[in-house]
């Protein structure tokens, strides 16, 4: 068997990661290049100390799950979320079920709740926020960030909902409240029901088409009629009838 393939083996019965759902030329070079960094010879060399060493199966996680984040990243996709997505859901409700999945650092559910508490108090918002990887789960628990994180938060978001820290922001304990933090794996665990809103953005774009389209279909079950699902700016729906969506406008695909 290619050492590849026995490595994906391999971390799928070690942490419930299959990577084969994610591209392989993709993958396999990212991978390559940080085990050679690493000073290891092959996939095989690599594999037995991320079997006994945490801070080299922490750094594959991290490498793996590509986090890359940012507080209002496409600033104009948000402004859709405020000024049409959320007015319409809260037509006939004051409290939505919302989840923003494979959140990275926390940047995005944060995000939600800044801009809903801009139509509704702050004790009415209660977010889930998921993600594979339990090390960048633990940092958006803490809610600290760089500057470079905070370019496009709004002046008053800034001055209103962080807290500045030598070189470093820290998100107020009103906002972080609004947020529950969770593990989960969007291929392997069964996803939760009802939801108003789903987020889960630049993060498809490195599965495979089969994958993507499990995945769409189980995003489609998670949502209630109306519902709708916000995705990344590289991650159009080219048929979304196909999973019972209807494009609201661009990224935002609702529910039949």
């Amino acid at each position: 068997m290619p050492q590849y393939e026995e490595f994906i083996q391999n971390i799928k019965m070690l942490t419930g990661i299959d990577l084969s759902s994610y591209k392989e030329g993709q993958m396999k070079r990212r991978l390559t290049s940080l085990y050679e960094k690493r000073g290891y010879q092959s996939f095989r060399e690599y594999y037995k100390d991320i079997q006994k060493d945490s801070k080299v199966l922490n750094e594959f996680l991290d490498r793996m799950t590509i986090n890359v984040s940012e507080f209002y990243r496409n600033s104009k996709r948000w402004e859709v979320l405020e000024k049409k997505v959320f007015p319409s859901l809260l037509e006939n409700k004051r409290k939505l079920k919302i989840w923003s999945a494979a959140c990275s650092t926390g940047e995005e559910p944060y995000t939600i709740a800044m801009i809903l508490s801009n139509l509704v108090p702050l004790n009415q918002i209660e977010i889930l926020a998921t993600d594979l990887d339990e090390n960048v789960l633990a940092r958006a628990k803490m809610g600290i960030y760089p500057e470079r994180s905070l370019n496009e938060v709004p002046e008053v978001m800034l001055k209103k909902y962080f807290k500045k820290e030598d070189d470093f922001y820290r998100v107020e304990d009103e906002i972080k409240r609004t947020v529950t933090f969770k593990k989960h794996n969007l291929l392997a665990d069964r996803f939760d029901h009802g939801f108003d809103l789903v987020v889960c953005r630049n993060v498809l774009i490195y599965f495979t088409e089969d994958a993507k389209s499990l995945l769409y279909d189980k995003f489609s079950a998670s949502l209630k009629s109306g519902g709708v699902f916000f995705v990344g700016s590289t991650e159009q729906i080219f048929n979304p009838g196909k999973y019972e969506f209807e494009t609201i406008d661009t990224f935002f695909y609702k529910k039949k």
